[in-house]
């Protein structure tokens, strides 16, 4: 495993010691898997300073530069995927195949973006719809920001991170990472292959430790262009509270929902539900945490649902046979532990499940879910599911939107007309047709509506957001 003395952050092209510091620990048994520094204000001044610089740089490449940069970035991160998954596996505790999952598809992130940076261009504006501008012309292009802020969450830390980080230098910004305090590796290794790559001194700058003093000093700073931020609503709105007039991107909670109409092909319904469900320990803004069922299938959809997460494997990250491993912290375990008591004290019945070993709880399915409880109103972000039995679809459309959050949703039904009249109804940012809501292909629109926030991600649609629209208009 990597070494503390590897561990620093990354500052103007320049690798950045502190005197303090913290030891970043395998979630499973809190195996001590690194140690990284606990920057302070003062480096947050001194990465502000720096990241201007870079993005001086970064703006006066043209856009094929910008592409290869990123192509070359992710030819580092393929030679060494193998260190990039243990990495991830070790500082987030997913199992070992999930991490490989995740570095795989932050190559899918770095060539979306590397894409889009060659073709980003504006268009031509039809001066002449009117009189006034008879004998005008007018083209709009896309200017960088700046420095823009990324932060980024524990459960997917490099993907997400890169989600951000790509699309920025893709439209010619610098930035300034804030890692999860408990996922910081992956950052700094990231570093290592971007100064290997050839990315101009102070474009890319890793900052380490506390969320609080870090993030909040970023949202205030008048060198700070852009945030773009991954987490809980509760931050996101300090944050953009903070931000002034800074363009804010905010990717936060949900509480996702898949409908499950009679038809449907229940074996990969349940197949879906269980991955959905249970990936990463249901630790993933989109995880499927509520199911309606209709009826008339309910019963045999939850006898198929136990005997499918019965099946996963449960056990240490780094072996190749598991599927299910521990939650971030033993905290986090417990608070779901808890909110299960709370819905079995309402009256849910727990179909199996539930049980905790330090960090680690066992999937856990649940029936008859008060609408009041914790498990149904808010986001768990654990690996438990609440099956709902439904009547008829605007039921469950209803149902399904009874949450302040609005990120994605799925239905499956073999009823093309009544998936598009859900899909229409549902009041999120992106519905899934015959899968479950935490389907993503990393190229596409992803972002929420309501209190999951705001803006969009996805490398063509975050270069939108990381970028100014600037119009030129002549007389000819």
């Amino acid at each position: 495993m990597t070494t503390a003395t590897q561990l620093r952050n990354y500052i103007g092209g320049e690798w950045v010691d502190t005197a303090e510091h913290e030891v970043v620990r395998l979630p499973y048994d809190g195996t001590p898997v690194g140690e990284v520094p606990r920057a302070g204000l003062e480096l947050v001044e001194r990465a502000i300073g720096a990241a201007r610089q870079g993005f001086h740089a970064m703006r006066d490449l043209a856009n094929y530069e910008r592409a290869d940069l990123l192509l070359r970035i992710g030819d580092g991160i393929r030679r060494d995927l193998a260190e990039y998954t243990q990495l991830v596996c070790a500082e987030t505790g997913k199992p070992i195949k999930e991490a490989k999952v995740e570095v795989e598809r932050g190559l899918q992130t770095l060539i979306a973006a590397a894409h889009e940076a060659r073709q980003l261009r504006g268009e031509v504006v039809p001066m002449e719809f009117s009189a006034t501008g008879k004998g005008r012309m007018a083209i709009t292009v896309r200017e960088p920001l700046g420095v823009i802020g990324c932060i980024t969450p524990f459960n997917v830390p490099l993907n997400l991170a890169l989600h951000k980080v790509a699309p920025a230098l893709a439209g010619g910004n610098a930035v300034i990472h804030k890692p999860a305090t408990k996922t910081p590796l992956s950052a700094l290794r990231l570093a290592r292959t971007m100064e290997e790559a050839g990315v101009p001194k102070g474009a890319y700058n890793v900052l380490t430790g506390s969320g609080a003093l870090i993030g909040m000093a970023l949202a205030e700073h008048p060198g700070i262009a852009m945030l773009t931020f991954t987490g809980s609503p509760e931050v996101g709105r300090t944050i953009k509270a903070r931000a002034g007039f800074k363009k804010v991107t905010l990717e936060l909670g949900n509480n996702s929902a898949v409908i499950i109409e009679p038809g449907s092909d229940l074996g990969t319904a349940v197949t879906r539900t269980v991955q959905g469900a249970f990936s990463h320990s249901g630790q993933v803004c989109i995880s499927v945490q509520r199911a309606f069922v209709h009826r008339s299938i309910a019963g045999e959809f939850v006898e198929r649902l136990r005997a499918a997460t019965e099946a996963l494997q449960v056990g240490h990250p780094y072996e190749q046979s598991t599927d299910i491993s521990s939650l971030i912290d033993e905290a986090e375990a417990i608070r779901i532990e808890k909110w299960i008591a709370e819905a079995v004290a309402g009256g849910a019945r727990v179909v199996t499940g539930g049980q905790r070993t330090r960090a680690t709880v066992t999937p856990a399915i649940l029936v008859d879910v008060p609408s009041a409880c914790q498990i149904s109103c808010q986001e768990a972000f654990g690996p438990v599911v609440a099956i709902y039995p439904y009547d008829n679809l605007e039921s469950a459309i209803e149902q399904a939107n009874a949450t302040p959050y609005g990120l994605q949703a799925g239905i499956f039904t073999p009823d093309m007309q009544r998936a598009f009249q859900a899909a229409r109804k549902l009041e999120v940012g992106g519905v899934m047709i015959n899968d479950i809501p935490m389907y993503r292909a990393d190229h596409m629109p992803y972002g929420g509506v309501k209190e999951s926030g705001t803006g969009r991600e996805g490398p063509r649609y975050a270069i939108e957001e990381m970028t100014e629209l600037k119009l030129i208009c002549w007389r000819v």
